[in-house]
């Protein structure tokens, strides 16, 4: 049974924070967002809203999570 495939499950905590692009990236959200804006600049918290890409170093192991091969 050496060749048998087995499904990932995909880890619902990852599935909720991160999204696959067309491309094949993943998307992100970036932190620091939730408390402590008051000395926060606004520039900076203008910038903590954008999304960004995860590390290339990451992309393996949240593909993984997400049950994408």
């Amino acid at each position: 049974m050496s060749n048998v495939k087995i499904k990932l499950k995909t880890k619902k905590a990852v599935a909720k924070r991160f999204k696959i692009t067309g491309t094949g990236k993943i998307k992100r959200f970036k932190s620091n967002k939730s408390h402590l804006l008051g000395f926060k600049t606004r520039k900076r918290k203008r910038n903590l809203r954008k999304s960004t890409l995860v590390s290339s170093s990451f992309v393996k192991q949240y593909k993984k999570m997400l049950g994408v091969s």
